[in-house]
Protein backbone atom coordinates (compact mmCIF):
# COMPACT_ATOMS: atom_id res chain seq x y z
CA UNK A 1 0.00 0.00 0.00
CA UNK A 2 2.79 2.08 0.81
CA UNK A 3 4.15 1.98 -2.86
CA UNK A 4 0.15 2.92 -4.40
CA UNK A 5 0.01 -0.89 -5.39
CA UNK A 6 -3.70 -2.36 -4.86
CA UNK A 7 -3.21 -5.23 -2.29
CA UNK A 8 -6.14 -8.30 -2.25
CA UNK A 9 -5.41 -10.50 1.06
CA UNK A 10 -6.77 -14.14 1.10
CA UNK A 11 -7.70 -14.82 4.47
CA UNK A 12 -10.44 -16.99 6.51
CA UNK A 13 -11.46 -14.64 8.92
CA UNK A 14 -12.23 -11.56 7.02
CA UNK A 15 -13.68 -9.50 10.15
CA UNK A 16 -10.46 -10.18 11.79
CA UNK A 17 -8.53 -9.64 8.80
CA UNK A 18 -10.22 -5.86 8.51
CA UNK A 19 -8.94 -4.94 11.96
CA UNK A 20 -5.50 -5.91 11.17
CA UNK A 21 -5.14 -4.72 7.91
CA UNK A 22 -7.76 -1.70 7.33
CA UNK A 23 -10.20 -0.56 5.17
CA UNK A 24 -7.90 0.07 2.33
CA UNK A 25 -7.25 -3.70 1.49
CA UNK A 26 -9.57 -5.75 -0.41
CA UNK A 27 -10.52 -8.71 1.67
CA UNK A 28 -11.36 -12.06 0.07
CA UNK A 29 -12.39 -15.42 2.49
CA UNK A 30 -10.87 -18.73 1.61
CA UNK A 31 -9.09 -21.47 3.24
CA UNK A 32 -6.19 -22.57 1.44
CA UNK A 33 -6.16 -26.33 2.81
CA UNK A 34 -10.02 -26.23 1.01
CA UNK A 35 -8.69 -25.89 -2.73
CA UNK A 36 -12.65 -25.59 -3.55
CA UNK A 37 -12.76 -21.89 -1.65
CA UNK A 38 -9.73 -20.65 -4.15
CA UNK A 39 -11.88 -19.35 -6.69
CA UNK A 40 -10.68 -17.86 -10.10
CA UNK A 41 -12.26 -14.58 -9.35
CA UNK A 42 -10.03 -14.00 -6.26
CA UNK A 43 -7.04 -14.47 -8.70
CA UNK A 44 -8.42 -11.51 -11.36
CA UNK A 45 -6.32 -8.52 -12.27
CA UNK A 46 -3.44 -10.14 -9.60
CA UNK A 47 -0.06 -10.08 -10.56
CA UNK A 48 2.24 -11.50 -7.52
CA UNK A 49 1.28 -13.53 -5.01
CA UNK A 50 3.37 -13.10 -1.57
CA UNK A 51 2.36 -16.40 0.65
CA UNK A 52 3.05 -16.30 4.34
CA UNK A 53 0.42 -18.36 5.71
CA UNK A 54 1.20 -21.11 8.56
CA UNK A 55 0.02 -23.29 10.67
CA UNK A 56 -1.32 -21.72 14.31
CA UNK A 57 1.72 -22.46 16.91
CA UNK A 58 0.80 -21.19 20.47
CA UNK A 59 2.69 -22.06 23.84
CA UNK A 60 1.25 -24.73 25.85
CA UNK A 61 0.67 -22.41 28.78
CA UNK A 62 -1.98 -20.54 26.98
CA UNK A 63 -1.71 -16.76 25.39
CA UNK A 64 -2.99 -13.93 25.62
CA UNK A 65 -6.32 -13.17 23.53
CA UNK A 66 -3.87 -10.81 20.92
CA UNK A 67 -0.99 -13.54 21.25
CA UNK A 68 1.38 -11.31 22.46
CA UNK A 69 3.36 -14.44 23.92
CA UNK A 70 4.11 -15.60 20.49
CA UNK A 71 4.33 -12.96 17.96
CA UNK A 72 6.85 -11.00 20.57
CA UNK A 73 9.57 -13.54 18.87
CA UNK A 74 12.76 -13.25 21.62
CA UNK A 75 11.52 -15.22 24.91
CA UNK A 76 11.17 -18.89 24.36
CA UNK A 77 7.50 -20.94 25.53
CA UNK A 78 7.15 -24.29 24.99
CA UNK A 79 5.01 -24.71 21.78
CA UNK A 80 2.35 -26.70 20.43
CA UNK A 81 0.35 -26.98 17.24
CA UNK A 82 -3.07 -25.88 17.38
CA UNK A 83 -5.75 -26.48 14.62
CA UNK A 84 -4.92 -27.42 11.16
CA UNK A 85 -1.50 -29.67 10.82
CA UNK A 86 1.64 -28.35 9.28
CA UNK A 87 0.70 -31.32 6.26
CA UNK A 88 -2.27 -29.64 5.74
CA UNK A 89 -1.24 -26.03 5.98
CA UNK A 90 2.61 -25.65 5.05
CA UNK A 91 2.26 -28.66 2.08
CA UNK A 92 -1.04 -29.26 1.04
CA UNK A 93 -2.23 -26.19 1.53
CA UNK A 94 0.72 -24.11 -0.21
CA UNK A 95 0.46 -26.40 -2.70
CA UNK A 96 -3.27 -26.02 -3.95
CA UNK A 97 -2.28 -22.30 -3.80
CA UNK A 98 0.30 -22.25 -6.11
CA UNK A 99 -1.88 -24.40 -8.20
CA UNK A 100 -4.39 -21.42 -8.12
CA UNK A 101 -1.73 -19.10 -8.75
CA UNK A 102 -0.78 -20.87 -11.99
CA UNK A 103 -3.84 -20.52 -13.44
CA UNK A 104 -4.55 -17.29 -13.14
CA UNK A 105 -1.07 -15.27 -12.68
CA UNK A 106 -0.13 -13.23 -16.12
CA UNK A 107 2.73 -15.19 -18.16
CA UNK A 108 3.23 -17.92 -15.24
CA UNK A 109 1.08 -20.69 -16.93
CA UNK A 110 1.73 -20.24 -20.57
CA UNK A 111 4.56 -19.35 -22.94
CA UNK A 112 4.34 -15.85 -24.66
CA UNK A 113 1.95 -16.58 -27.98
CA UNK A 114 2.79 -16.09 -31.63
CA UNK A 115 0.56 -13.57 -33.33
CA UNK A 116 -0.62 -13.56 -36.91
CA UNK A 117 -1.25 -10.13 -38.46
CA UNK A 118 -2.56 -7.53 -37.08
CA UNK A 119 -5.74 -5.92 -38.72
CA UNK A 120 -4.64 -2.97 -40.78
CA UNK A 121 -1.24 -4.73 -40.32
CA UNK A 122 1.06 -6.37 -42.65
CA UNK A 123 2.22 -9.68 -41.59
CA UNK A 124 4.57 -11.27 -39.37
CA UNK A 125 4.35 -12.44 -35.61
CA UNK A 126 3.55 -9.19 -33.23
CA UNK A 127 6.85 -10.35 -31.17
CA UNK A 128 8.54 -8.99 -33.97
CA UNK A 129 6.02 -5.99 -35.50
CA UNK A 130 4.45 -4.73 -32.43
CA UNK A 131 0.70 -3.53 -33.44
CA UNK A 132 0.78 0.40 -32.57
CA UNK A 133 -1.92 2.26 -31.49
CA UNK A 134 -0.70 5.46 -30.76
CA UNK A 135 2.86 6.50 -31.89
CA UNK A 136 6.07 4.64 -32.96
CA UNK A 137 5.24 3.53 -36.39
CA UNK A 138 1.43 3.66 -36.10
CA UNK A 139 0.87 6.62 -38.64
CA UNK A 140 -1.65 4.64 -40.29
CA UNK A 141 -3.43 1.13 -39.61
CA UNK A 142 -5.51 0.71 -36.19
CA UNK A 143 -3.85 4.01 -34.82
CA UNK A 144 -4.93 5.97 -37.13
CA UNK A 145 -8.89 4.94 -36.64
CA UNK A 146 -8.05 5.82 -33.36
CA UNK A 147 -10.17 9.12 -32.49
CA UNK A 148 -9.28 10.18 -29.18
CA UNK A 149 -11.46 12.70 -27.26
CA UNK A 150 -11.87 14.15 -23.65
CA UNK A 151 -14.37 12.52 -21.14
CA UNK A 152 -14.98 13.88 -18.18
CA UNK A 153 -16.89 14.25 -14.76
CA UNK A 154 -19.12 16.82 -15.66
CA UNK A 155 -21.10 13.77 -17.54
CA UNK A 156 -22.33 13.19 -13.39
CA UNK A 157 -22.09 17.03 -12.66
CA UNK A 158 -18.92 17.54 -12.10
CA UNK A 159 -15.89 20.52 -13.38
CA UNK A 160 -13.49 18.90 -14.14
CA UNK A 161 -11.91 19.31 -17.65
CA UNK A 162 -9.45 17.85 -19.93
CA UNK A 163 -8.28 17.69 -23.50
CA UNK A 164 -5.76 15.43 -25.74
CA UNK A 165 -3.23 16.94 -28.00
CA UNK A 166 -1.46 15.59 -30.96
CA UNK A 167 1.97 16.18 -30.20
CA UNK A 168 4.97 17.54 -32.68
CA UNK A 169 7.33 15.03 -33.39
CA UNK A 170 10.69 15.61 -33.70
CA UNK A 171 14.29 13.68 -33.86
CA UNK A 172 14.79 14.19 -30.50
CA UNK A 173 14.89 10.43 -28.26
CA UNK A 174 11.64 10.74 -25.86
CA UNK A 175 8.86 12.58 -27.89
CA UNK A 176 5.00 12.42 -27.27
CA UNK A 177 2.36 11.27 -29.79
CA UNK A 178 -0.23 12.74 -27.50
CA UNK A 179 -0.67 14.59 -24.37
CA UNK A 180 -3.18 14.14 -22.12
CA UNK A 181 -3.83 17.20 -20.18
CA UNK A 182 -6.40 19.44 -18.19
CA UNK A 183 -7.53 19.92 -14.31
CA UNK A 184 -9.47 17.66 -12.26
CA UNK A 185 -11.60 19.12 -9.09
CA UNK A 186 -13.22 17.43 -6.98
CA UNK A 187 -16.58 19.92 -6.67
CA UNK A 188 -20.47 18.74 -6.91
CA UNK A 189 -18.75 14.94 -6.12
CA UNK A 190 -16.72 14.85 -9.12
CA UNK A 191 -12.96 14.09 -9.46
CA UNK A 192 -12.11 12.56 -12.91
CA UNK A 193 -10.87 13.18 -16.06
CA UNK A 194 -10.10 11.12 -19.35
CA UNK A 195 -9.44 10.20 -22.98
CA UNK A 196 -11.38 8.09 -24.83
CA UNK A 197 -11.71 6.86 -27.99
CA UNK A 198 -14.76 6.69 -30.43
CA UNK A 199 -15.83 3.12 -30.71
CA UNK A 200 -13.90 0.97 -33.83
CA UNK A 201 -16.00 -0.46 -36.28
CA UNK A 202 -15.53 -3.11 -36.90
CA UNK A 203 -13.88 -3.90 -33.51
CA UNK A 204 -9.97 -4.68 -33.25
CA UNK A 205 -8.94 -8.00 -33.06
CA UNK A 206 -6.11 -8.05 -30.38
CA UNK A 207 -6.60 -11.93 -29.07
CA UNK A 208 -2.98 -12.63 -30.79
CA UNK A 209 -1.29 -10.33 -28.16
CA UNK A 210 -0.72 -10.90 -24.62
CA UNK A 211 -1.12 -7.06 -23.57
CA UNK A 212 -0.66 -3.46 -24.42
CA UNK A 213 2.57 -1.59 -22.89
CA UNK A 214 3.01 2.41 -23.03
CA UNK A 215 5.78 4.68 -23.03
CA UNK A 216 4.93 7.61 -20.81
CA UNK A 217 6.26 10.43 -18.93
CA UNK A 218 4.62 10.30 -15.62
CA UNK A 219 3.67 12.93 -13.00
CA UNK A 220 4.11 10.34 -9.74
CA UNK A 221 0.42 10.13 -9.71
CA UNK A 222 -1.80 6.37 -10.54
CA UNK A 223 -3.82 6.46 -13.91
CA UNK A 224 -6.58 3.33 -15.28
CA UNK A 225 -6.25 2.34 -18.99
CA UNK A 226 -9.76 0.79 -19.92
CA UNK A 227 -10.56 -1.09 -22.40
CA UNK A 228 -14.00 -2.06 -23.63
CA UNK A 229 -15.75 -4.48 -25.89
CA UNK A 230 -19.14 -3.33 -26.12
CA UNK A 231 -20.41 -0.24 -28.26
CA UNK A 232 -22.45 0.96 -25.81
CA UNK A 233 -21.64 4.30 -23.93
CA UNK A 234 -22.30 3.55 -20.32
CA UNK A 235 -21.44 -0.22 -19.90
CA UNK A 236 -19.26 -2.69 -18.92
CA UNK A 237 -15.32 -2.01 -18.84
CA UNK A 238 -12.08 -4.01 -18.58
CA UNK A 239 -9.87 -1.77 -16.12
CA UNK A 240 -6.28 -1.98 -14.46
CA UNK A 241 -4.18 0.34 -12.48
CA UNK A 242 -0.67 1.83 -13.55
CA UNK A 243 1.40 3.91 -11.39
CA UNK A 244 3.72 6.43 -13.07
CA UNK A 245 7.60 8.48 -12.15
CA UNK A 246 7.53 11.80 -11.23
CA UNK A 247 8.94 13.37 -14.76
CA UNK A 248 10.04 9.97 -15.99
CA UNK A 249 9.88 8.39 -19.52
CA UNK A 250 9.26 4.55 -18.56
CA UNK A 251 7.34 1.95 -19.89
CA UNK A 252 4.08 0.50 -18.49
CA UNK A 253 3.05 -3.16 -19.24
CA UNK A 254 -0.65 -3.93 -19.40
CA UNK A 255 -1.03 -7.55 -19.56
CA UNK A 256 -4.59 -8.65 -20.78
CA UNK A 257 -5.01 -11.09 -18.15
CA UNK A 258 -4.69 -7.85 -15.49
CA UNK A 259 -7.91 -6.24 -16.91
CA UNK A 260 -10.26 -6.54 -14.08
CA UNK A 261 -14.34 -6.52 -15.36
CA UNK A 262 -15.92 -2.98 -13.68
CA UNK A 263 -18.75 -0.93 -14.53
CA UNK A 264 -18.79 2.70 -12.85
CA UNK A 265 -15.68 1.69 -11.03
CA UNK A 266 -17.59 -0.72 -9.21
CA UNK A 267 -15.53 -4.68 -9.76
CA UNK A 268 -17.69 -7.48 -11.21
CA UNK A 269 -17.90 -11.00 -10.26
CA UNK A 270 -17.49 -14.14 -12.73
CA UNK A 271 -21.60 -13.63 -12.81
CA UNK A 272 -21.74 -10.36 -13.87
CA UNK A 273 -19.13 -10.18 -16.46
CA UNK A 274 -17.00 -12.88 -18.32
CA UNK A 275 -13.07 -11.85 -18.45
CA UNK A 276 -11.58 -9.92 -21.28
CA UNK A 277 -12.10 -11.25 -24.52
CA UNK A 278 -9.22 -9.06 -26.47
CA UNK A 279 -10.92 -10.31 -29.80
CA UNK A 280 -13.75 -7.84 -30.00
CA UNK A 281 -11.45 -4.19 -28.78
CA UNK A 282 -14.09 -1.53 -29.14
CA UNK A 283 -12.67 1.86 -27.58
CA UNK A 284 -9.83 2.51 -25.27
CA UNK A 285 -9.78 4.90 -22.37
CA UNK A 286 -7.27 6.54 -19.92
CA UNK A 287 -8.42 8.03 -16.70
CA UNK A 288 -6.75 9.92 -13.73
CA UNK A 289 -9.68 9.43 -10.79
CA UNK A 290 -9.89 10.42 -7.52
CA UNK A 291 -11.69 6.87 -6.98
CA UNK A 292 -9.84 3.34 -7.26
CA UNK A 293 -12.51 0.41 -7.02
CA UNK A 294 -15.63 -0.47 -4.94
CA UNK A 295 -15.26 2.76 -3.04
CA UNK A 296 -11.16 3.41 -2.26
CA UNK A 297 -9.22 6.08 -2.83
CA UNK A 298 -6.46 7.01 -5.48
CA UNK A 299 -3.94 7.10 -2.73
CA UNK A 300 -1.76 9.24 -5.10
CA UNK A 301 -4.49 11.45 -6.43
CA UNK A 302 -3.92 15.02 -6.03
CA UNK A 303 -6.62 17.45 -7.69
CA UNK A 304 -5.51 20.31 -9.86
CA UNK A 305 -3.32 20.48 -13.47
CA UNK A 306 -2.30 17.34 -14.58
CA UNK A 307 -0.44 16.52 -17.69
CA UNK A 308 0.35 13.05 -18.95
CA UNK A 309 3.04 12.92 -22.28
CA UNK A 310 2.36 9.82 -24.34
CA UNK A 311 5.24 8.24 -26.45
CA UNK A 312 3.19 4.79 -27.90
CA UNK A 313 1.00 2.45 -27.20
CA UNK A 314 1.38 -0.63 -28.26
CA UNK A 315 -0.25 -4.43 -28.43
CA UNK A 316 3.02 -6.66 -27.81
CA UNK A 317 3.11 -10.60 -27.45
CA UNK A 318 5.70 -11.02 -25.07
CA UNK A 319 5.80 -8.05 -22.39
CA UNK A 320 7.89 -5.82 -23.34
CA UNK A 321 9.09 -4.18 -20.00
CA UNK A 322 11.95 -2.78 -17.96
CA UNK A 323 10.17 -3.31 -14.54
CA UNK A 324 7.74 -6.44 -14.35
CA UNK A 325 8.47 -8.84 -16.97
CA UNK A 326 11.05 -11.06 -15.53
CA UNK A 327 10.28 -10.21 -11.57
CA UNK A 328 8.88 -12.97 -9.16
CA UNK A 329 5.21 -13.95 -9.63
CA UNK A 330 5.07 -15.85 -6.43
CA UNK A 331 7.11 -15.08 -3.45
CA UNK A 332 6.57 -18.17 0.04
CA UNK A 333 7.38 -16.68 3.36
CA UNK A 334 9.18 -20.17 4.53
CA UNK A 335 11.56 -20.51 7.53
CA UNK A 336 14.80 -20.62 8.52
CA UNK A 337 15.94 -23.60 9.67
CA UNK A 338 13.97 -26.04 6.91
CA UNK A 339 16.84 -28.62 5.74
CA UNK A 340 18.60 -29.08 9.64
CA UNK A 341 16.36 -31.68 11.19
CA UNK A 342 18.08 -34.51 9.29
CA UNK A 343 21.07 -32.94 8.26
CA UNK A 344 23.96 -35.11 9.34
CA UNK A 345 26.61 -33.66 12.62
CA UNK A 346 24.04 -31.04 13.62
CA UNK A 347 23.76 -30.00 17.05
CA UNK A 348 20.58 -28.82 17.38
CA UNK A 349 21.17 -27.37 20.69
CA UNK A 350 22.69 -24.61 19.12
CA UNK A 351 20.07 -24.38 16.46
CA UNK A 352 16.52 -22.61 16.41
CA UNK A 353 13.94 -24.49 18.94
CA UNK A 354 11.85 -25.89 15.84
CA UNK A 355 14.92 -28.11 14.59
CA UNK A 356 14.65 -30.20 17.50
CA UNK A 357 11.26 -29.88 18.24
CA UNK A 358 10.45 -31.09 14.65
CA UNK A 359 9.25 -34.49 15.45
CA UNK A 360 6.93 -33.28 18.46
CA UNK A 361 5.66 -30.21 15.97
CA UNK A 362 3.71 -32.65 13.50
CA UNK A 363 7.00 -32.17 10.84
CA UNK A 364 6.49 -28.54 10.82
CA UNK A 365 9.62 -27.89 9.23
CA UNK A 366 9.88 -30.95 7.15
CA UNK A 367 6.57 -30.05 5.47
CA UNK A 368 7.67 -26.32 4.69
CA UNK A 369 10.67 -27.52 2.81
CA UNK A 370 8.13 -29.78 1.12
CA UNK A 371 6.40 -26.82 0.01
CA UNK A 372 8.94 -25.29 -0.65
CA UNK A 373 9.80 -28.28 -3.43
CA UNK A 374 6.40 -28.31 -4.75
CA UNK A 375 6.88 -24.47 -5.07
CA UNK A 376 10.62 -24.78 -6.83
CA UNK A 377 8.52 -27.50 -9.45
CA UNK A 378 5.87 -25.74 -10.16
CA UNK A 379 7.32 -23.80 -13.35
CA UNK A 380 6.03 -19.92 -11.56
CA UNK A 381 8.96 -17.65 -11.38
CA UNK A 382 9.28 -17.78 -7.54
CA UNK A 383 11.43 -16.60 -4.71
CA UNK A 384 11.77 -18.12 -1.01
CA UNK A 385 12.58 -16.43 1.41
CA UNK A 386 13.27 -18.36 5.17
CA UNK A 387 13.28 -15.47 7.63
CA UNK A 388 15.32 -16.62 11.09
CA UNK A 389 12.92 -15.87 14.41
CA UNK A 390 10.03 -13.16 13.68
CA UNK A 391 9.75 -10.34 15.89
CA UNK A 392 7.01 -7.37 16.95
CA UNK A 393 10.23 -4.93 17.17
CA UNK A 394 10.17 -2.00 14.54
CA UNK A 395 11.70 -2.39 11.26
CA UNK A 396 14.54 -0.44 9.74
CA UNK A 397 17.18 -2.66 11.54
CA UNK A 398 20.23 -3.57 8.94
CA UNK A 399 19.84 -7.13 7.50
CA UNK A 400 22.21 -9.46 5.75
CA UNK A 401 21.11 -12.63 3.77
CA UNK A 402 22.87 -15.83 3.33
CA UNK A 403 22.32 -19.47 1.59
CA UNK A 404 22.70 -22.33 2.88
CA UNK A 405 20.33 -22.76 5.45
CA UNK A 406 23.03 -21.88 8.35
CA UNK A 407 21.35 -18.71 9.30
CA UNK A 408 20.57 -18.08 13.61
CA UNK A 409 19.13 -14.67 14.41
CA UNK A 410 16.12 -12.76 14.18
CA UNK A 411 13.95 -10.22 12.17
CA UNK A 412 10.94 -8.00 12.44
CA UNK A 413 7.84 -8.74 10.65
CA UNK A 414 7.65 -5.38 8.97
CA UNK A 415 11.24 -5.91 7.75
CA UNK A 416 9.88 -8.90 6.28
CA UNK A 417 7.21 -7.72 4.65
CA UNK A 418 8.97 -4.38 3.58
CA UNK A 419 11.65 -7.28 1.42
CA UNK A 420 8.78 -9.24 -0.09
CA UNK A 421 7.97 -5.94 -1.50
CA UNK A 422 10.76 -5.34 -2.93
CA UNK A 423 11.29 -8.83 -4.56
CA UNK A 424 8.02 -8.19 -6.71
CA UNK A 425 10.20 -5.28 -8.68
CA UNK A 426 13.55 -7.76 -8.33
CA UNK A 427 14.44 -10.15 -11.69
CA UNK A 428 17.60 -10.90 -10.18
CA UNK A 429 16.19 -13.08 -7.21
CA UNK A 430 13.79 -15.34 -9.06
CA UNK A 431 14.59 -18.83 -8.62
CA UNK A 432 16.47 -18.01 -5.30
CA UNK A 433 16.05 -19.29 -1.74
CA UNK A 434 17.78 -17.25 0.94
CA UNK A 435 17.70 -17.01 4.94
CA UNK A 436 17.65 -13.19 6.11
CA UNK A 437 18.31 -11.70 9.63
CA UNK A 438 18.94 -8.58 11.32
CA UNK A 439 22.14 -7.81 12.68
CA UNK A 440 20.72 -6.88 16.13
CA UNK A 441 21.68 -9.83 18.33
CA UNK A 442 19.06 -11.77 20.70
CA UNK A 443 20.38 -10.14 23.88
CA UNK A 444 19.02 -6.82 22.43
CA UNK A 445 15.98 -5.14 21.83
CA UNK A 446 16.16 -3.22 18.93
CA UNK A 447 13.94 0.16 19.35
CA UNK A 448 14.01 1.95 15.85
CA UNK A 449 16.35 3.32 12.85
CA UNK A 450 17.12 6.70 14.86
CA UNK A 451 16.79 10.10 13.25
CA UNK A 452 20.04 9.24 11.00
CA UNK A 453 18.22 6.72 9.63
CA UNK A 454 14.48 7.47 9.76
CA UNK A 455 13.09 7.69 6.45
CA UNK A 456 16.00 6.47 4.48
CA UNK A 457 15.71 4.08 1.57
CA UNK A 458 17.29 0.75 1.68
CA UNK A 459 19.34 -0.42 -0.94
CA UNK A 460 17.63 -3.74 -2.16
CA UNK A 461 19.65 -4.50 -5.10
CA UNK A 462 23.02 -4.06 -3.17
CA UNK A 463 21.53 -6.21 0.18
CA UNK A 464 20.11 -8.89 -2.49
CA UNK A 465 23.35 -9.16 -4.82
CA UNK A 466 25.02 -12.17 -4.74
CA UNK A 467 22.83 -14.68 -4.48
CA UNK A 468 22.55 -18.00 -6.57
CA UNK A 469 19.75 -19.60 -7.93
CA UNK A 470 19.20 -23.55 -7.15
CA UNK A 471 20.63 -23.05 -3.94
CA UNK A 472 18.78 -25.00 -1.08
CA UNK A 473 21.02 -26.35 1.71
CA UNK A 474 19.30 -29.98 1.92
CA UNK A 475 20.75 -32.32 2.15
CA UNK A 476 21.44 -35.19 -0.81
CA UNK A 477 23.25 -38.25 -0.57
CA UNK A 478 23.77 -37.89 3.45
CA UNK A 479 26.23 -34.90 2.40
CA UNK A 480 24.96 -31.27 3.47
CA UNK A 481 25.13 -29.17 0.22
CA UNK A 482 25.92 -26.29 2.16
CA UNK A 483 25.46 -22.91 -0.37
CA UNK A 484 26.05 -24.71 -3.51
CA UNK A 485 23.33 -25.19 -6.22
CA UNK A 486 22.05 -28.56 -6.04
CA UNK A 487 22.69 -29.68 -9.46
CA UNK A 488 25.95 -28.43 -9.45
CA UNK A 489 26.73 -30.75 -5.87
CA UNK A 490 25.31 -33.59 -8.06
CA UNK A 491 27.28 -33.02 -10.96
CA UNK A 492 30.56 -33.01 -8.66
CA UNK A 493 29.01 -35.91 -6.71
CA UNK A 494 28.93 -38.03 -9.87
CA UNK A 495 32.26 -36.63 -11.43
Amino acid sequence: RKKGIRVRALVRDPEKARKMLGSDVEIVAADITQPATLLPEMFRGVTGVICATSCKVVPKEGDTPDRKKYYQGVKFYDPTIQGDTPEMVDYRGLAHLVDAAKDALPGAATAPKTAGPGPGEGGGSSEDAPLHLAGGSGSGGVASRLEWGALDDVVMGGVSSSGVKQAERTSGEEDAALVFEGVVRTENNGGFASMRTKNLDPPVDLSAYNGLVMRVKGNGMRFKFLVRTDAGFDTVAYSTSFDTKDQEWHDIALPFDGFTPVFRAQTLDRKDAEPLDPSTIVSLQIMLSKFEYDGDLNPSFVPGPFSLPIESIKAVSAMETDTKGNCPKFIYVSSAGVTRPDRPGIDVTKEPPAVGMNDALGGILTYKLKGEDYLRSSGLPFTIVRPCALTEEPEGADLVVEQGDAMVGKISREDVAELCCSLLDSPQCVGTTFEVKSTVPFSETFEGPGEAKAGVDRDWDAILAGLRKGVTGKTVGGVYTADRPEEDFAAETQA
